[in-house]
């Protein structure tokens, strides 16, 4: 089967930049102002704002490639059988949103036979975007970025959204992580792994993860130089287990694995 060239990776990416353009006034629109907030069966909030960008961009993409796989947090899965697929979150961060904290974001993933090809992460408060796409160097608003560069988990920042997220023995993983950093920080959802690729946070890691909040980090992370599997070194795909762990080099990374492991 025919597969995209680095110059159709271009075309994506380009492409997934149209989507996220197009998400951003809806979200704009509709940030810090007064909004019914409903609950989803797994007790996670849900916004207007959600739905109608996910509506928004899937019709864009349907228009576009009316072939291609569909995956979305709010309006699910179609063609799930597609060897292209675009994986959506209109809304990386709805508490964030829902609270009035600018470090929401929208991600797009374009995904080949399972595999992340291209990633955008797009903060549309802040005008910030990375764009990450296979054999390239991720960009910042348009300008090559790049890790740290940091090997060492003694000069690492760490961040994770919130300590919520981790109970039992994630917890235990989690807190040996922290004891061997230079700094543990939380918030930002996926802003913390765009900082991550330009270098201002040297590690990320998470739990309970679902695809459209992974696949579209992937690309970027990547092509800034950077590594991100899930806890025990896998690749992440649509069917990886939730644990993401992201780090600034190979090397730092396989700290990170170890301190993992308790």
């Amino acid at each position: 089967m025919q597969r995209h060239a680095s110059g159709d990776f271009r075309r994506i990416a380009a492409f997934a930049e149209e989507l996220t353009a197009l998400a951003a006034p809806i979200a704009l629109r509709y940030f810090r102002q007064k909004l019914l907030v409903e609950s989803k069966a797994d007790a996670s909030p849900v916004t207007i704002a959600d739905r109608e960008i996910e509506l928004a961009v899937r019709h864009k993409i349907r228009e576009r490639f009316p072939d291609h796989g569909l995956f979305g947090e709010e309006h699910g899965l179609d063609k799930a059988e597609a060897e292209r697929m675009w994986v959506i979150d209109p809304i990386d961060g709805t508490k964030s949103f829902i609270s009035g904290m600018p470090t929401f974001g929208t991600l797009i993933a374009y995904l080949e036979s399972g595999t992340p090809k291209v990633g955008v992460i797009d903060h549309p408060v802040l005008r910030e975007r990375w764009v990450g796409q296979a054999g390239e160097v991720t960009r910042y608003n348009g300008q090559p970025c790049a890790t740290s560069g940091k090997t060492k988990l003694s000069d690492a920042i760490l961040y994770a959204t919130t300590p919520d997220i981790f109970t039992g023995r994630d917890r235990d993983c989690f807190e040996a992580l922290s004891k061997r950093v230079a700094l543990r920080r939380f918030g930002g959802d996926c802003y913390a792994y765009a900082l991550l690729a330009s270098g201002h946070v040297d590690v990320v890691a998470e739990v309970d993860l679902q695809p459209y909040d992974y696949l579209s980090l992937v690309p970027v992370i990547e092509g800034a130089g950077g590594v991100i599997t899930d806890w025990s070194g896998k690749a992440l795909g649509l069917n990886s287990d939730g644990r993401v762990v992201a780090a600034a080099t190979p090397a730092l990374h396989a700290e990170v694995l170890a301190a993992l492991k308790g």
